[in-house]
């Protein structure tokens, strides 16, 4: 199966900005949907955001107008850029994917950690 390997977790202050990638290690990966999901301590995994291999974008309302999805197909690599960072949004955030529209997320990486201070 293929790999997912993010980056770009961190400590970033509140209002402050920060952006996520996630990049495939297959060229010729392309599921029907990519997107991020994140786990606060203490707490259940919770959907964030994806896009699907159209392109259409779908958020979670806790992030909508803060958060954006993209993607960059050449280098098959997917991005969350998150803006206006509340303390709330701390949690360990996972990439993952979707193989077919009917099939569960079942494409993981491997977590990043993004702290919000308050």
């Amino acid at each position: 199966q293929v790999q997912l390997v993010e980056s770009g977790g961190g400590l970033v202050q509140s209002g402050g900005s920060l952006t996520l990638s996630c990049a495939a290690s297959r060229r010729t990966f392309s599921p029907y949907a990519r997107g991020w999901f994140r786990q606060a301590p203490g707490k259940e995994r919770e959907f964030v955001a994806q896009i699907t291999r159209a392109g259409s974008t779908n958020y979670a309302d806790s992030v909508k107008s803060r958060f954006t999805i993209s993607k960059d197909n050449a280098k098959n690599t997917v991005f969350l850029q998150m803006n206006s960072l509340k303390p709330e949004d701390t949690a360990v955030y996972y990439c993952a994917g979707r193989g077919i529209v009917t099939s569960p997320w079942d494409y993981w990486g491997q977590g990043t950690q993004v702290s919000v201070s308050s």
